[in-house]
């Protein structure tokens, strides 16, 4: 009988490994087969276009009473005069005082028109007068191949990247089959309510549909996708949600030499702690089943026989996912601290105690769910919960199948030879949660070449491109023109 069971065993575990093995080695590659084109030739000066527009200061502060209109109207002068077929032969409209909105007309009107995205305003820049930065954050620096300052990755970039592209195309009398719009908000760093959100208003008083839309996001990674050998192009399909909920603790308060056994700041801390402890359920959503779905394939052995068998492996997917706090943000709703405040005085006990959480969200979760797994977690009728004013759902996840991103997985390949392209989740937040209405197919992706230190320059210290890169980039936009609206 034991030795029965032993066979029994042995068969059931050689059943296992053949299906195992067998849905590994069925496990195809989705990349699309696509040679890349000879580059166009392009001169340096596109390099000090980048750098004049850097030299531009046009921060976004949270304190409103720093806006600093001169500078949004200086760039828009440097526009026109930097990029004069664009201004003369497009159609041109000045959004809300500060955004602009391009049209470039299509030959056929049956075609629903492409729409290019990037924003015009940047970051503050951090120890702005110090040593920690290798040139001033705002010089436009040219040095060893790079262009340096803010925006030069995020996102002044794209806006010159873009209106290269056009200027080159208007040179060579291209005519675009599709209508074109090219949308470049003024304060995406703050949100976009003021710039691309009023741009997006407009398009839809004008009964606008886009056949696809394309605006900033992830990136071309390099050494970043763990196991994949070759750069890996990102396509954003989705865009987490973001909500701001506010908690708040209020007892009678008192003198600090007689403290009641609970404090709104002990009782706060203790819920803020109970929810870092216990976050919301990790799970694989459909934009990175998509992802997985995409770099799977391109995996060593042992890698690609777990992505191909997630009927039986999710879990451990999903737990080397968690190690990461990227990876952790690709796979839950993240609950992050990120405000406190409470007392005035070291002797006296405050009555009052707040803290902000700020949660992104995954595109089958909803704001409504997060408070409920705050109620549910910390379980305290003390402690009250509010959603603060700002915050948006995730967006829908953009169909892989459809043109728009079937082009742009072309053109990536087209570009950048031997780059791997893959849909994924983008885990902050773009201009493009406005435009929900104007097209079903939102995607995010700026073709900068980043490894794990690049990234880090966003919002940080040295932002800087290569110019090489940004030569790439610009051909990247022209050949998207080229293949999407011939």
């Amino acid at each position: 009988m034991f030795k029965k069971g032993l066979k029994t065993i042995g068969i059931i575990l050689l059943l296992l490994i053949a299906i195992l093995l067998f849905n590994t080695l069925t496990y195809k590659s989705k990349q699309l087969e696509t040679e890349p084109i000879s580059p166009i030739d392009l001169n340096n000066d596109c390099a000090q276009h980048l750098s004049e527009a850097v030299q531009i200061k046009t921060v976004s502060y949270e304190d409103s009473s720093k806006f600093d209109a001169t500078s949004r109207l200086q760039f828009i002068s440097f526009l026109r005069k930097t990029y004069p077929l664009s201004d003369s032969l497009l159609k041109k409209k000045i959004i809300n005082g500060y955004s602009l909105l391009y049209k470039w007309e299509g030959k056929n009107a049956s075609l629903k028109p492409l729409i290019l995205m990037g924003h015009m305003d940047v970051v503050p820049a951090e120890s702005e007068g110090s040593k920690k930065w290798d040139f001033r954050p705002f010089s436009g620096e040219i040095n060893n191949g790079f262009v340096y300052g803010r925006g030069t990755m995020d996102d002044k970039v794209n806006v010159i990247g873009i209106l290269e592209a056009t200027e080159l195309l208007l040179k060579e009398n291209f005519k675009p089959e599709r209508t074109i719009y090219f949308a470049f908000g003024h304060d995406e760093e703050l949100g976009g309510r003021n710039g691309a959100k009023k741009i997006a208003e407009y398009l839809q008083s004008q009964s606008v549909e886009a056949e696809f839309i394309l605006d900033e996001g992830l990136v071309i990674t390099k050494g970043i996708v763990p196991g994949i050998k070759p750069n890996a192009g990102l396509i954003g399909i989705s865009e987490k949600g973001y909500l701001s909920v506010e908690l708040s603790v209020e007892t009678e308060g008192g003198h600090s030499s007689m403290p009641a056994k609970e404090t709104p700041i002990g009782i706060l801390s203790s819920a803020i702690a109970t929810l870092e402890k216990h976050p919301m359920t990790a799970h694989i959503s459909e934009p990175v089943q998509h992802f997985l779905d995409y770099v799977g394939p391109e995996m060593p052995f042992f890698s690609k026989l777990a992505f191909a068998n997630q009927w039986l492996l999710k879990s451990v997917i999903i737990g080397k996912y968690e190690k990461s706090n990227s990876g952790n943000a690709s796979v839950r709703t993240t609950t992050a601290p990120t405000i406190f405040k409470s007392g005035f005085k070291d002797n006296v006990l405050p009555a009052f105690a707040s803290a902000t959480i700020n949660f992104r969200i995954l595109p089958d979760e909803t704001s409504d769910d997060v408070v409920a797994h705050i109620e549910k977690v910390v379980n305290d009728a003390r402690v009250k919960i509010k959603k603060t004013a700002f915050g948006n759902e995730a967006t829908a996840v953009s169909d892989i199948n459809s043109e728009g991103f079937k082009q742009i997985e072309k053109t990536t390949k087209q570009i950048f030879k031997n780059t791997l392209v893959a849909p994924a989740l983008m885990v902050g937040a773009t201009d493009e949660k406005h435009y929900t209405k104007i097209s079903k197919n939102l995607f995010r992706f700026l073709p900068v070449i980043a490894d794990s230190d690049d990234l880090k320059r966003i919002h940080g210290l040295n932002e800087k491109i290569a110019i090489d890169n940004f030569k790439d980039i610009i051909r990247f936009y022209r050949q998207l023109m080229l293949n999407s609206c011939k």
